[in-house]
């Protein structure tokens, strides 16, 4: 069985970080070992919340744990998201060290959450610079947005073929393989969201329509999504059109049912078998 070490934030309320990838990665059936980075009773965007951002050391003894039971090895990704600080940040690329002494074999799936378009970063000071200059030389796998992507490589991409040399910038740096999870290029189609996947073999684009909300964890959800197709071995283009899929059933769900938290339970057969089907169509 497939096992992920998804080192992430958690919140009681709502879903992100854990709380959006754990539940699909396992109705994929995937064995997700969760390790908690802060436990909140709610996800930040409401502008209040309660409850610990847990401490590096805190961090370090689970994993640590985990290692003393024997069975590191067993993992075959390590799964990573928001980072409340660099110390986190350092506990998490040591984790991926030791998954990687204990099985040389296995990846290492970063999404370097810290902004996005319109809302510039909103990750702590010293995070993103942390992520540029620390994780990607680290990373088998990345997933950023649009502005994340941006950052990342000093580009300001407009085009599809600027937002391609992009990727290639980054992926030059570390990661092989490059999700870009909402690609806004020229000549796009209003109304409708882009999805890029780049690996050594070539390029992909996939379009879904654009629901007109936010849905905080939706990152989290795709990054999660896109790292088990990846895991099933289907091949970067069959893993980007399967996580688009999934991702655009359960948000259209959620739409329906008026909420703006993710309704993973109620879309569960959506995360399992999707019920659209979405062209990729191979750009480079």
């Amino acid at each position: 069985m497939t096992t992920i070490l998804s080192i992430q934030s958690s919140v009681s309320y709502g879903h992100a970080g854990n709380s959006a990838a754990v539940f699909p990665m396992q109705r994929r059936g995937v064995d997700v070992w969760p390790v908690h980075t802060v436990t909140f009773s709610n996800h930040t965007g409401y502008g209040a919340w309660r409850g610990p951002l847990l401490a590096a050391e805190d961090i370090a003894d689970v994993v640590m744990g985990i290692d003393e039971r024997g069975v590191l090895g067993q993992v075959d990704a390590v799964l990573s998201g928001y980072q409340g600080g660099e110390a986190v940040g350092a506990v998490i690329l040591d984790a991926v060290r030791l998954v990687r002494d204990r099985n040389p074999q296995a990846l290492y799936c970063c999404d370097p959450v810290m902004g996005d378009i319109g809302r510039g970063f909103y990750a702590r000071p010293g995070i993103p610079e942390f992520f540029r200059d620390q994780v990607v030389p680290q990373a088998d796998v990345m997933t950023p947005n649009h502005f994340e992507l941006n950052f990342l490589t000093g580009t300001e991409s407009g085009s599809l073929e600027e937002v391609l040399a992009a990727v290639d910038a980054l992926r030059a740096r570390g990661p092989k393989t490059v999700l870009v999870t909402s690609v806004t290029h020229a000549g796009q189609q209003p109304g409708t969201l882009d999805m890029l996947a780049v690996d050594n073999d070539g390029a992909w684009l996939v379009t879904t329509p654009l629901l007109e909300r936010n849905f905080t964890g939706s990152g989290d959800l795709t990054t999660a999504m896109f790292l088990t197709a990846l895991l099933d071995g289907v091949g970067t283009p069959q893993a980007l059109g399967r996580t688009a899929a999934i991702v655009f059933g359960v948000l259209r769900r959620t739409a329906e049912l008026g909420h703006d938290e993710l309704r993973l339970v109620d879309a569960q057969d959506e995360i399992a078998d999707p019920s659209e089907t979405f062209e990729v169509r191979q750009v480079r």
